[in-house]
């Protein structure tokens, strides 16, 4: 058996288990598609009043909006919640005991649900080109744009981690899921991009961890950062993606001690 058996096998579980909820998927993708329409129509209106980000014509805007939703579909799969339950069921010490490392177990067991979630990109998308036309940009930009993505999807695991590691010491963290998520959607570019925001907020904003989960690989897509900014748009991802994989490490540590503690 090698080392990752284990984890494939969470993996492959964890699809299992999200694919028999077949009818959710098809409402997932069927509130995607009517929020693509939805979107279109906004945008289309604020673009005829003159309300719009600064180097974007609406057909780049629609297209960023819509591969948004489409990469909404993966980064909204929260791996990381099986931590909040485990611990309300008490679960959580049995994992400790496993000859596994834990949080790499539930990466694997969100990348399960992921893959499933993956599936529905290709109906969704075939859907929405009926409603919108969007830009297929060269295959270094799409090659690009995927990296990109990978590293996003990382930041987005250990905010995701670290959100719910709070419940260790809380128990519950459903009021701080909805703040971080909020907080997440608005400040990540997933709802319109930062370049709408002014002056030292906007620039702010693109400090923050959450850009480098939606904006960079968005950013990236409709060709707002050119090719001689790549490697930097990729570096900053990538310090975030090792800044927040220590930050859980750290918390991890002292969570699984504080396990142990109380259980004697």
């Amino acid at each position: 058996m090698t080392p990752f058996a284990p984890y494939i096998e969470y993996a492959r579980k964890a699809f299992a288990r999200e694919a028999t909820y077949r009818i959710e998927l098809i409402a997932e993708i069927g509130s995607l598609v009517l929020r693509v329409y939805l979107l279109r129509s906004l945008w289309t209106a604020l673009y005829a009043h003159n309300a719009a980000p600064i180097g974007l014509p609406l057909h780049s805007m629609i297209t960023y909006t819509t591969v948004a939703l489409l990469m909404s579909l993966v980064l909204e799969v929260d791996g990381t919640r099986v931590i909040r339950e485990k611990l309300r069921e008490g679960g959580i010490a049995v994992d400790l005991m496993k000859p596994i490392v834990v949080p790499f177990a539930y990466f694997s067991d969100g990348i399960g649900q992921t893959l499933v979630h993956a599936a529905a990109i290709v109906p969704s998308l075939l859907f929405a080109l009926l409603l919108v036309r969007i830009d297929v940009p060269s295959p270094p930009v799409v090659a690009i744009f995927f990296c990109s993505f990978a590293l996003g999807y990382g930041v987005n695991f250990f905010v995701n981690f670290l959100m719910n590691g709070v419940a260790f010491w809380t128990l519950e963290t459903f009021g701080l899921q909805l703040i971080v998520r909020w907080i997440s959607d608005l400040l990540s570019g997933q709802i319109l991009p930062l370049s709408f925001f002014p002056g030292w907020f906007g620039r702010a904003v693109f400090a923050l961890p959450f850009a480098a989960i939606y904006s960079t690989p968005l950013l990236l897509y409709v060709g707002i950062i050119p090719p001689s900014r790549w490697a930097a748009a990729l570096a900053v991802q990538a310090a975030w993606l090792a800044a927040t994989a220590g930050a859980s490490y750290l918390l991890w540590r002292a969570a699984s001690r504080r396990v142990v503690v109380q259980g004697g």
